[in-house]
């Protein structure tokens, strides 16, 4: 259905950790090798993720260049695999998030895949600096086209805006999982640390999945103005009160941590929880280890967890909530052709709070 001559697949490449500098080169490059289970995009949005940094700079570890970033991708189906799952038609504005490949329980070995959670698969595939089961290396969003496996291709309600749609199918649903997987709900008292990509979604979808209180926490006072706005009901800025720990201690059942520093004071945060609470760590530091010492756990009885993305499944759950309870991200439009300059910008923290590029 469709062929790949009457287009090409062309993107913003980093071809070294400069990249990361705004240093990409827009170039063509070869998509993985077609199979009937695939979906081409014609890409329109592309949200940029603080993993494409980390990912251009090698920050993870060796980045295989050359590479093209962007995994929070909405579009239009151009081309559809005669045995492509779901009911994708040419035509249809579908997205793909940070993952794009999975054994998919093939062999009937895979817990995780069998249990539709395809994101601890333990051969998962990025939606970019990745490699398929056939050989073909994955590429991203910051880009013209975007072939992915159909499995993790979600179809994008009409109610959601594509450029709002684009950061969920990361930002969005990194939040939305844990927050879910973990009992947010009426009754509960919800900490979300770090304002920012990640952080502002936790904020809206915490409020959207019926959290009795929102509690933001940051270093300083500065985005108290916008977290409110967000919906949160309370704000601690721990850079700026000595006593932040003390007087907040125990008023909190669930803390999502989106901050990637190994300095952050864990022991201070689990101080918020009530016994039997749970901190989720989501950010992934470059710089360190986090570390606890074992009492701070153990008096409470807390659980310290972490989460990762979200299923096909739990994505398409995420957006239907989106779409009910007229959830909108705070987002800046920039245009692809400027997305060096737009990825500096986010790196130097000036997105309120997420950049998406647009092919014009």
């Amino acid at each position: 259905m469709g062929s790949t001559e009457s287009y090409k697949f062309e993107g913003w490449m980093g071809l070294s950790p400069e990249a990361a500098q705004g240093k990409m080169v827009w170039q063509e490059f070869e998509p993985k090798p077609w199979e009937e289970t695939d979906v081409d995009i014609k890409v329109t949005h592309c949200g940029i993720c603080g993993s494409d940094m980390h990912t251009l700079r090698s920050g993870w570890g060796p980045t295989e260049y050359p590479c093209c970033v962007g995994h929070e991708i909405v579009g239009t189906a151009v081309r559809v695999g005669s045995q492509a799952v779901g009911d994708i038609k040419i035509g249809d504005r579908v997205g793909v998030g940070a993952q794009s490949g999975a054994c998919l329980n093939k062999d009937g070995d895979c817990d995780a895949c069998a249990r539709n959670l395809q994101q601890h698969c333990n051969r998962m595939v990025g939606t970019y600096n990745g490699t398929y089961a056939n050989g073909g290396k994955s590429y991203g969003g910051y880009s013209l086209y975007n072939r992915s496996p159909s499995t993790f291709v979600v179809k994008i309600p009409d109610a959601i805006p594509s450029a709002e749609a684009a950061p969920m199918l990361c930002g969005g649903i990194t939040t939305y999982s844990p927050l879910k997987q973990h009992g947010c709900g009426p009754g509960k008292t919800v900490g979300i640390i770090g304002v920012g990509g990640l952080g502002h979604f936790g904020i809206l979808f915490a409020k959207a999945l019926g959290a009795d209180r929102v509690v933001a926490i940051s270093r300083k006072s500065d985005k108290k103005e916008d977290a409110m706005k967000l919906g949160a009901d309370e704000y601690i800025a721990t850079g700026e009160d000595k006593d932040w720990a003390t007087k907040h201690a125990q008023s909190l059942d669930l803390i999502i941590s989106t901050v990637s520093s190994s300095k952050m004071p864990i022991v201070q945060y689990s101080q918020l929880l009530k016994f039997r609470g749970t901190l989720v760590q989501l950010g992934a530091p470059e710089d360190g280890a986090l570390e606890i010492p074992a009492f701070a756990l153990i008096v409470k009885g807390i659980k310290l967890g972490g989460s990762l993305i979200g299923s096909p499944d739990e994505i398409r759950e995420m957006l239907q909530l989106a779409a009910d309870k007229k959830v909108h991200p705070w987002i800046e439009v920039r245009p692809m052709k400027e997305a060096n300059k737009a990825i500096q910008d986010m790196d130097a923290g000036f997105a309120r709070f997420r950049y998406v590029l647009v092919n014009e």
